[in-house]
């Protein structure tokens, strides 16, 4: 990005405000001479140089090194180009400690308006405190992952308009780094933007994972350039997300004598995820000898989950920096760093994740004034309330509990308990009459039948379609309190209790809701102890528990990792010690409900191997494991 004399005098009246007529009086030079450098016609004097880098607050021998060159050029003296063009490396190899600064924010997915005033914002904020580079995470500018908004006409010349105005919008005192897609010659690439000294420099991503909740290759094509840049003499290398967990990539980058590699990332929590990053990272810190500049996005879309937790590590794979995690935050990385243990527990870890995206969905949607949840009096429904009061607010919200001849008085008490302790909006509608409503209109069809699953459900399903009709006339959504477990075999019942727009615990096995419901009353004390250390039961049935149908949690839940997450066969899962029958069972229920599932809300992932977008199993199949 050469610099010439026009563009001095550009940045000039850009810093100062002035026209040429006022620069020419404020700083006493002549109209004619301004007139010459604004044509291009004439390089700027050596005492103007340095005038000119007094005002803009820059080393002075390299503005005087420029405009010799520009000199030697415009009189076609070639050996005095030559040897000014080697004064301005010499330069470049001389290095002066730079100010980096982080910004790990969270962008709503094609909210390109807001997304620019917050990177415009944070820069402008950002220069004032004499920084020298800030860097936002990938597809800042969009958020992530943007999917088919990629594929509509008219929505890459909005991204372009974007760039031009932060670019045009924030001081030439800062450079920054952001995330946005690119489209050359027809061709969309997953790209980082250098926005330095008002000009504008692009790396195109070179890895892109087509796995898990990633499906960059339908979109993007891969890059296949390294990008350095330097900053007061440092060279830096760019790279983005995926790049960085293939080690020939990085080493391509780092060749270049780049001090430190910056990636900007956009990666989806999972349990033990973060560890896994450092663990990455430092693999590529030891085996190119340079620091990184991990930045991070943060926030819930849709089903998936960024955590944050930007870092910085020095050469030797030490943190120096680390932010926090489930929060929008920015910082210095020329203070000193205050780095954590990073040893939270796995219940607050997830118990955090799930308050972030429960919180923006509701929120980034922005159609919904509130949440509605079915009380029951059992574990579920009391965790979901809870992280839904920690999400958004006990006032936001409205419980409704709904008794049928089989809910027992301790569920009641306890349902009752708990939104009084929290402070919730608490209603009871009562549904005997509207069962028998539906038994006595299907009692001539259902002659000469057995009461079975069928009068089960037909419970759930009054209480969903109640639930659904507060939630249409009161504009609350309804959460959907079921868990992975319940969802993997089918526990549930489709218009029922699966009926709602988000599922807060559809990613979180029932062994794990305990977990978390502990976890929670250490923080305060609002799920009534009961609800805990009683059997569960869907209370659907006289005297109905959970184990009538299904083996203990224990047991379920891990037969459940190896088959689902895991991916492990029948043979291979009774080799570990289970039941044969059980083991087949359990396969059985989880294949055959794939239809329920498809039917069913997004919620949160917070495993490797979540019911969602990244499960993509046929309903249709005769598969045997």
């Amino acid at each position: 990005m050469a610099n010439k004399t026009k563009d001095y005098l550009a940045k000039v009246r850009k810093k100062t405000g002035f026209s040429d007529y006022k620069i020419s009086q404020e700083y006493g030079i002549n109209q004619s001479n301004l007139s010459k450098y604004k044509s291009g016609k004439s390089s700027l004097s050596e005492t103007h140089a340095w005038l000119f880098a007094d005002i803009l607050n820059i080393n002075p021998a390299e503005v005087v090194a420029y405009t010799k060159l520009e000199h030697a050029k415009i009189k076609g003296d070639k050996l005095k180009a030559v040897f000014w063009q080697e004064q301005l490396e010499n330069l470049s190899n001389i290095s002066e400690s730079i100010k980096i600064d982080i910004a790990q924010i969270n962008p709503t997915v094609g909210d390109l308006d807001n997304n620019a005033k917050q990177i415009i914002k944070l820069s402008i904020e950002a220069a004032k405190q004499d920084s020298d580079l800030l860097i936002f995470p990938e597809l800042a500018l969009v958020g992530y992952p943007p999917e088919d908004l990629l594929l509509r006409h008219g929505f890459m010349q909005q991204v372009e308009k974007k760039i031009d105005l932060i670019k045009n919008s924030i001081p030439d005192t800062i450079s920054i780094i952001f995330g946005a897609p690119c489209k050359e010659n027809k061709i969309l690439y997953n790209s980082a933007y250098l926005i330095q000294n008002g000009e504008v420099g692009i790396y195109h991503k070179q890895q892109l994972p087509n796995y898990g909740v990633f499906d960059e290759k339908r979109y993007f094509t891969a890059g296949n350039k390294p990008f350095i840049f330097t900053i007061k003499g440092q060279r830096l290398g760019l790279l983005v997300c995926a790049d960085i967990w293939h080690a020939d990539t990085v080493r391509e980058t780092a060749k270049y004598g780049v001090q430190t590699i910056i990636s900007i990332n956009a990666s989806p929590f999972h349990v033990g995820k973060h560890q896994q990053r450092l663990n990455e990272i430092k693999k590529r810190v030891l085996e190119n000898q340079v620091e990184f500049v991990y930045v991070n996005l943060v926030g819930g879309q849709d089903e998936i989950i960024f955590d944050g937790g930007s870092f910085m590590m020095n050469a030797k794979a030490q943190v120096t920096h680390q932010l926090p995690f489930f929060e929008q935050t920015s910082t210095s990385l020329a203070t000193p760093g205050i780095v954590s243990d990073n040893n939270d527990s796995t219940e607050k870890t997830i118990y955090d994740a799930l308050i972030l995206a429960t919180k923006d969905y509701i929120d980034k949607n922005g159609v919904f004034n509130g949440v509605l949840i079915g009380l029951s009096g059992g574990i579920d429904s009391a965790l979901t309330l809870a992280i839904a009061a920690d999400a958004i607010g006990s006032e936001n919200i409205k419980a409704i509990m709904m008794p049928y001849t089989y809910t027992s008085n301790m569920s009641l008490e306890d349902a009752k308990a708990q939104a009084s302790t929290m402070n919730i909006d608490y209603h009871e509608i009562a549904i005997h009459s509207i069962v028998e409503g539906f038994n006595a209109q299907l009692s001539g069809l259902f002659n000469g039948m057995e009461a079975d699953t069928t009068e089960e459900n037909l419970q759930a399903r009054v209480r969903g379609t109640l639930l659904m009709a507060i939630s249409n006339k009161l504009g609350k959504i309804v959460l959907t309190t079921g868990n992975k477990s319940e969802m993997a075999v089918g526990y549930a019942t489709l218009y029922g209790d699966m009926s709602g727009g988000f599922a807060p615990l559809k990613d979180v096995s029932k062994t794990m809701v305990y977990r978390l419901a502990k976890y929670r009353n250490t923080v305060s004390y609002v799920i009534p102890g009961r609800v805990i250390d009683r059997e569960p039961s869907a209370e659907l049935a006289p005297n109905q528990v959970d184990q009538d149908s299904l083996p203990p949690y224990d047991e379920l839940d891990a037969i459940l990792e190896l088959f689902v997450e895991q991916r492990r066969s029948i043979e291979y899962i009774v080799k570990m010690g289970f039941n044969k029958q059980v083991v087949a069972r359990i396969s059985r229920l989880v294949l055959n409900n794939e239809y329920k599932r498809r039917q069913s809300a997004p919620g949160p992932k917070i495993s490797k191997n979540a019911f969602g977008k990244e499960r993509r199993y046929p309903m249709t199949s005769k598969f045997q494991p």
